[in-house]
Parts: C-alpha cells; structure tokens; sequence
C-alpha cells in the first residue's frame, strides 16, 4: 500500500492518540448504540432491567453495565458523583446529563446522544425516549453532565 506524503509526516505517537481517541470515541458511541436498543421499554420506578422496565438510573446503570461491563450507584444523585464534570460545550455521546425533575438536584438522569439530544426513562405510565435537551422544560432543569472513564481493559 502506498503512502502519501501526509501520511508519512505523521508521528508515530500522534498516530497512536489519534487511534486512541478513534477507540474512545467508538467506544463511547457504544453506549448511545445500546441505550437506543431500550426505546419503547417501559418506565418503573427502581426498574434496573428491559424485561421489568427501567427508571432513569436503572436505564444508565443498565447500558454502562452491558457495555463496559461498569457497575454505577443505584440513583441519579449518586451517579453524579461519579467520573469528572463536562462543560455543555464539550458533550460527546455517552457522557451523562442530569436535571432537576423532583425539587431536588440530579433528580434525575440520560445519556447523551450528540445533536443535543439525550435518551432516558421519563416517569410513570412513560416508555424509554429519546428528548431535545433544547426544549424549555429540560433547560430549566439541566444540572450539569459527566462523563463516566472506560475501565481500563
């Protein structure tokens, strides 16, 4: 296989992270793919797997498990206490968004899909869907976004 002159100009290293950063990325992508396979699953409050139905933590807690094989503390609240915050500028799929839907911080929280759109398990009598973090209710509730590290493998 021949090489262009671009090719050849790039350092061993930077070829390196530029393939690190193309696996984090799938990697991450991973978890959107498998959080979408869960639309339609109904909502039941401390739901933790598809066949019963999901709350919002459960959803989480379930696709990070099945993906990255990553056990996450059971409720929203905790979960926010773990991996580092991201600015809202900076979310890539994967990464967590949380609201407050219950007078109370990280009440409640999805997964980031990218578009500015997020996949989570609503509330009673409401099935997995995919929302626009855009629309005003999500807005005035948006408490932060984190992002989970991938257990080293």
């Amino acid at each position: 296989m021949a090489f262009g002159a671009e090719s050849q100009a790039i350092e061993p290293s930077s070829s390196t992270a530029l393939s690190k950063l193309q696996n984090l990325t799938n990697r991450a992508s991973e978890l959107a793919i498998q959080a979408m396979g869960m639309i339609g699953i109904r909502y039941k409050y401390g739901g933790d797997a598809p066949e019963s139905g999901l709350d919002c933590s459960g959803l989480v807690r379930y696709v990070f498990k099945q993906v990255w094989g990553k056990d996450l503390p059971r409720t929203s609240e905790q979960i926010s206490h773990v991996g580092q915050q991201v600015d809202t500028n900076d979310l890539r799929p994967g990464d967590l968004v949380f609201y407050n839907t219950l007078r109370r911080g990280f009440s409640h929280v999805g997964i980031y899909l990218g578009d500015n759109k997020f996949i989570h398990a609503p509330s009673s009598g409401g099935q997995v869907r995919i929302e626009s973090m855009d629309l005003s209710y999500w807005k005035q509730r948006f408490n932060g976004a984190r992002r989970i590290n991938e257990p080293e493998q």
